[in-house]
């Protein structure tokens, strides 16, 4: 299928937030009423995507990495949602990262023809979905992890027809990949002795290292540099038509850059593969606080959070406390608490920026909003929270609405979780 059968699909009771008037209409035809958020019959709480923000964040980083000769394979797993894959494809991206075979699946179903599958792969069927994907079409390019003899075997078991795989580089008390060059050797013999295997590169994520500066950053990104020169040296890429080196979340893109751009000579082109997923929508909390823009890089280009949960005051049960009609349910507190945006008068539709309220904590379905002194929130209110941590807020949404800037819902975008 493409993305043009996501406009198809009835909406319905299956989609939170979505007027109800609109049982029946396809996505498109919804889409094509241009209805305004605020009087078109969404119901709160409802997530949505700022249109001119997810734009500039778009061209932000595939600008950025075009500049610095990185090829980007922006993480899906962020959104899960393939029409902003469809979009970050437009936009200069190289392929997309998956962290599962379940999330390949998804993309494969959306016609992704290059996935950076960022795991060591040792599920049995998985492992036989992926050969029959790979033999199935010629156009179809697959990277996948290994760190382990023992993946390689079962890898090799379970494959029928060639896949180019990368070592994994950890650190100690980090998560997956290997821990030291003897066992990057090992993984890498086996790779050689395998039917099935093919050696391509290194990869690795720098973002899960237990203290994460500039320095240890630095000095992570220039080991997974040498252990590529390692292999190179020792003839391991002989089979592959290229080198690949990976790494890059969306707090150290532009480190990532900065090592890889003196690589030095390789018996093979180089291949950069930047990763990084939560730029498309950035947030209010975490990824405001450290991505590269903020300060290190921040004259390449900026990023701007698009993601908004509209609520309502429900309820205002004592003179320093309001209760919001959405929870932990639809918005994460896995990195931080959401934060007050904006309140709007349901009468006059007038907007003000949110000062003196707090969220101090979230219920299944309620969010408890500390009001300080002189702070104007009443019943009725619309108010809009910024969210910490995109990756835990798409999981949350199954359909969500494009918002022009006066609020006019352009598009609606569908999730796979």
């Amino acid at each position: 299928m493409d993305t043009d059968s996501l406009d198809l699909e009835r909406v319905d009771h299956r989609f939170k937030g979505l007027p109800a008037d609109a049982a029946g209409l396809t996505v498109a035809e919804l889409a094509a009423q241009q209805r305004s958020l605020f009087d078109g019959g969404f119901t709160t709480p409802v997530l949505t995507l700022g249109a001119a923000a997810l734009e500039h964040n778009l061209t932000a980083l595939g600008r950025y990495a075009g500049a610095h000769g990185l090829s980007f394979a922006p993480h899906g797993k962020t959104s899960m949602a393939p029409r902003l894959f469809e979009r970050q494809l437009a936009h200069g991206a190289w392929g997309i990262t998956a962290a599962t075979a379940w999330q390949a699946r998804v993309y494969r179903a959306f016609g992704v023809q290059r996935i950076f599958l960022a795991n060591e792969v040792v599920d049995p069927a998985a492992l036989r979905w992926l050969s029959a994907e790979l033999a199935a079409d010629p156009g179809f390019a697959l990277i996948t992890y290994v760190d382990s003899v023992r993946g390689v075997e079962l890898m090799d078991r379970h494959l029928t027809t060639t896949v180019d795989v990368v070592v994994e580089l950890g650190a100690d008390g980090g998560r997956t990949g290997v821990r030291d060059t003897a066992t990057a050797d090992a993984v890498a013999d086996a790779v050689a002795a395998s039917a099935h295997l093919r050696l391509t590169g290194v990869a690795g994520y720098e973002g899960e290292l237990p203290v994460k500066t500039e320095q240890t950053v630095r000095a992570w990104l220039e080991q997974l540099l040498a252990l590529a020169r390692r292999f190179d040296a020792a003839g391991r890429f002989a089979r592959a038509g290229e080198i690949v080196v990976s790494a890059g979340g969306s707090a150290w893109f532009d480190t990532v850059a900065a090592v890889l751009e003196d690589a030095g000579p390789l018996s093979r082109p180089l291949r950069k593969v930047l990763r990084s997923g939560a730029y498309v929508t950035h947030d209010d909390g975490h990824y405001e606080q450290i991505t590269p823009f903020r300060e290190r890089a921040a004259s390449e280009g900026s990023l701007r959070p698009a993601l908004r949960l509209w609520t309502h005051v429900v309820s205002r049960p004592e003179p320093g406390l309001a209760l919001l009609n959405a929870g932990k349910r639809d918005a994460p507190m896995d990195m931080d608490l959401p934060v007050p945006l904006t309140v709007r008068d349901p009468d006059t539709g007038a907007e003000r920026a949110a000062d003196g309220l707090q969220v101090t904590g979230m219920a299944d379905q309620h969010t408890f909003v500390r009001v300080g002194p002189g702070a104007r929130i009443e019943v009725g209110d619309w108010v809009s929270l910024g969210v910490s941590h995109p990756c835990t807020t798409f999981d949350k949404w199954r359909l969500i609405p494009v918002v022009q800037d006066d609020g006019t819902v352009t598009d609606l975008v569908r999730t796979f979780f």
